[in-house]
């Protein structure tokens, strides 16, 4: 016999796959394999260690079993990656059906996103929690903007003197985090302005502070990332306003910066489109976009947390952390791109890495991502809670 043959549990929905050496594997009738450890070798990051890695009962250990399926040797191993900016169950009109944003969180399993930050979504996606397949989500409940200043359908749109109770409001909703949208176009002026007096922001942080819970925002002008770090925000999304002594501060507080940077390309579009009626937006967008390498390089250089994230869902195509890394490489170098969707956007939100006795999230590759960044775009293994998400080697 060359190959596999396969018998089903029609119970319970189980395909057990008999392979030619005589052993058999048990997976879900999605194709993950759930009842049997498993085994890499390779070259384990961020240490950098070459050792055995295996998967025991969807835990890491590093201490061998009795057995075990070797699922490849000489690979380059990751802690799971982790899109610190998407939005799961966000479309271009609003808020989306279930079925969607499960595609939407499939995808990005797939692309070896593990881990999802959702920085604000309409709609309610904590059934994802109770899916052993899909990826953990940390949210931040719904946007919180200026009336008529931001998205239609995307967010919680309410006026300065409502802005406090907002934010109370979807720290509640939230798993630790608050989104503001900090500057949008204001049609009167005919450019990017704040939405929020600066005294209005501080006041609902110190109060989103007081619920437990952090506060970041989109940015894309100077004047509103400027005020918003000043007033003691936690996080700054796309950030690409930022001048020399707002990343002075950053830096200082160690406020995180995720600046979706591959999706920055949208910008020439954005301004295209409103060049006839705001041609003062127009260029200050194009302005923006010219100089984000620039701006990013600072950044990196006087130490400001940088992370990765696609901005996916709303307008942006999900399963693209991969292109966020090689982007984000031309800032930092590879360890940079690499740690800032792996292990240190693990650390900063606090899960944990591969580890003795952690869960088991993990990609692999089958050649070094440190020397050809791009071979992030194709991990070879996906391995969510201990089951082969993704085997590319079939």
């Amino acid at each position: 016999m060359t190959g596999p043959f396969h018998t089903h549990d029609l119970l319970g929905g189980l395909v057990h796959t008999h392979t030619h050496d005589g052993s058999t594997h048990t997976h879900a009738s999605d194709g993950m394999v759930i009842d049997e450890p498993l085994h890499l070798h390779g070259t384990v990051l961020p240490q950098g260690e070459t050792r055995d890695v295996w998967v025991v009962e969807g835990r890491i250990t590093f201490t061998k079993p009795t057995s075990a399926r070797t699922l490849g040797r000489d690979l380059w191993i990751l802690p799971g990656l982790v899109d610190a900016h998407c939005h799961i169950g966000l479309g271009p009109q609003g808020a989306v059906d279930a079925a969607t944003a499960e595609t939407q969180a499939i995808t990005d399993r797939d692309s070896g996103a593990l881990l999802l930050r959702d920085a604000g979504s309409p709609a309610d996606t904590r059934w994802i929690d109770d899916r052993e397949d899909l990826p953990s989500v940390i949210r931040a409940g719904r946007h919180v903007a200026r009336t008529k200043r931001y998205l239609r359908n995307f967010a919680e749109e309410v006026e300065p003197a409502e802005l406090v109770e907002a934010v109370v409001h979807q720290a509640r909703r939230g798993d630790g985090w608050v989104k503001l949208v900090g500057d949008w176009i204001d049609r009167d002026t005919g450019d990017l302005s704040p939405s929020w007096p600066a005294d209005t922001a501080r006041q609902a942080i110190d109060a989103a502070h007081a619920a437990g819970a952090k506060v970041t925002a989109h940015c894309f002008g100077e004047q509103s990332v400027t005020e918003l770090v000043e007033a003691g925000i936690d996080g700054i999304e796309h950030g690409t306003g930022l001048d020399d002594d707002t990343i002075e501060a950053m830096a200082a507080r160690q406020v995180a910066l995720v600046p979706t940077l591959d999706n920055l390309d949208i910008f020439p579009g954005i301004a295209d489109q409103a060049a006839e009626r705001f041609p003062t937006y127009a260029a200050h967008m194009h302005d923006l976009y010219a100089r984000r390498h620039e701006t990013f390089g600072k950044a990196y250089e006087a130490g400001v947390p940088m992370y990765a994230g696609t901005d996916a869902g709303g307008v942006g195509a999900h399963g693209r952390i991969g292109a966020e890394v090689v982007a984000l490489s031309a800032i930092g170098g590879t360890d940079f791109a690499l740690g800032a969707a792996s292990w240190r956007a693990r650390d900063w939100l606090g899960r944990p890495c591969l580890a003795e006795g952690e869960r088991a999230d993990l990609v692999a590759y089958t050649s070094d991502p440190r020397v050809d960044v791009a071979v992030v775009r194709h991990p070879r293994y996906v391995v969510l809670r201990g089951r082969i998400v993704v085997d590319t080697s079939v």
